[in-house]
């Protein structure tokens, strides 16, 4: 592996900036690591070598000249193939979209271009990103399990370090399950914090877009460069961006964070993920950070809420993609979207009124308790081989692994606060373990300051997974 792809991202910027390395030899080591991991994991759909050896030219010359569009400036971030990219193919993992070039960029892609970020490639998805077919994308901790979805490719990319940053969508979990199965950072943005525009929906009031890094200084750095008020966005929210690497080393002194058992810590979390969990919570503990109890029986009816959301939202979208293309999409997406179409109206009400009840139980939470997080387990086991995901567990027959992930992501969309995943471990089989912080509304300069706190004292972010050779 070249000594330039383990860096992080800020160690990256860092050096770009003395100009003791240039953003063509970061490009040149990242293809170089793309050919040597892509035949094993299948993180990208499409790499574009040529116009990133062309941008990191051009950013070489304006560094040259004394400019520096932000600390993102020459880097490679790769997108997932749900994002708009001018004139490049844009997918979204099916045959519907097929060779569609858009006309613009999305929202997210041109402030990446903006900051002077190179596009590396687009990443494997599930089709239209609902997480029911089978992408290539493989994990590279286990080659044999599942990488995560729908940001399979965007956190793979990462985990073996053929990207340095990449941006992922969020429905249900959809960064923050495949954030965690690969052992990095992933984080769901505050709902309108960072614009959908030209990124293809799932579930419009749900989706959220955000970033997966390897470290959490870096997460903040790239959420610095996408988040903002976008007028193209109708669910964009016009709220200030702070600076959110400003916290970042304010440690735990004083921090409250809620603990909800009954739910996020029920018996079909397993015992290794308990245990990694628990040594969180211990090492909050020493740091100064303060753990209160809570109760939240709302949260029961939570998978049934996004659910029945998410399947009427997203046949919306494709009702009339599903009428001149049936044929072409994968047999398991097509059933859901046919399925969605059979949802009430009365339903879908109804689940969004339960989903008010719940986002206003997490609101007075955080306000009667001071809260700045609450805290749980990503995933409540870690991942499994793929022929496994929708069986039912070994230990809990009548919960299938899939269930299980998503028992755990969905809340988070449901209240639109923001979520971020960190690793805190390995399974005893070796396989990645990550927490989950939720914090209040457009607080996400606190979940980095409550991130970096652990991260300090663990650096997970320096394992990196030994793909068998082919």
């Amino acid at each position: 592996m070249n000594d330039l792809t383990e860096l992080t991202i800020s160690e990256a910027s860092d050096l770009l900036a003395k100009r003791e390395i240039s953003a063509v030899e970061l490009v040149e080591a990242t293809l170089s690591r793309i050919d040597e991991t892509e035949a094993k994991v299948k993180a990208f759909v499409r790499v574009l070598d040529g116009e990133a050896r062309r941008t990191a030219q051009n950013l070489d010359r304006e560094t040259a000249q004394g400019l520096r569009r932000s600390p993102l400036h020459g880097i490679p971030i790769a997108v997932k193939d749900t994002c708009y990219t001018k004139d490049i193919p844009t997918e979204c993992g099916s045959k519907v979209f097929s060779g569609f070039l858009p006309p613009y960029d999305a929202t997210v892609v041109r402030r990446l271009r903006d900051a002077g970020t190179i596009l590396i490639g687009k990443t494997v998805c599930h089709e239209f990103a609902y997480g029911v077919n089978e992408p290539p994308t493989r994990n590279p901790w286990n080659i044999s399990c599942y990488p995560g979805g729908s940001s399979a490719g965007s956190a793979v990319s990462v985990a073996v370090r053929s990207a340095f940053g990449s941006i992922g969508s969020d429905t249900g979990g959809s960064i923050r399950i495949p954030a965690s199965m690969n052992g990095i950072v992933g984080l769901k943005p505050t709902y309108g914090r960072v614009s959908s525009y030209g990124v293809i929906p799932l579930a419009a009031s749900l989706d959220h877009v955000g970033a997966l890094t390897r470290t959490v200084e870096d997460c903040a750095r790239m959420l610095q460069v996408i988040a903002g008020y976008d007028p193209l966005d109708q669910g964009s929210i016009n709220h200030p961006v702070p600076d959110y690497c400003a916290d970042l080393e304010n440690g735990l002194s004083g921090i409250r964070i809620g603990l909800e058992r009954d739910y996020f810590f029920y018996e079909g979390v397993t015992e290794d993920v308990r245990e990694a969990v628990a040594k969180v919570i211990a090492d909050y503990e020493d740091g100064g950070a303060e753990f209160v109890e809570l109760k939240i029986p709302q949260l029961e009816s939570s998978i049934e809420v996004v659910t029945t959301i998410m399947l009427a939202e997203a046949s919306a979208y494709h009702r009339h993609l599903l009428r001149d293309h049936a044929s072409e999409y994968d047999p398991a997406t097509r059933g859901m979207l046919e399925l969605g179409e059979f949802v009430p109206a009365t339903h879908y009400l109804t689940a969004q009124r339960a989903r008010s009840l719940i986002k206003n139980k997490m609101a007075e939470l955080f306000k009667s308790h001071n809260l700045d997080a609450m805290l749980w387990p990503t995933i409540p086991l870690p991942t499994v081989p793929l022929d496994e995901l929708f069986d039912g567990r070994r230990d809990r027959p009548d919960e299938t692994p899939m269930q299980a992930y998503i028992h755990h992501t969905f809340s988070a969309n449901i209240t639109g606060q923001p979520a971020i995943t960190v690793p805190c471990g390995l399974s005893n089989t070796g396989l990645p373990i990550g927490f989950q912080l939720l914090g209040r509304p457009f607080a996400e300069g606190t979940l980095f300051r409550l991130a970096r706190g652990y991260e300090r004292m663990h650096k997970w972010y320096t394992l990196s997974p030994q793909m068998p050779s082919l």
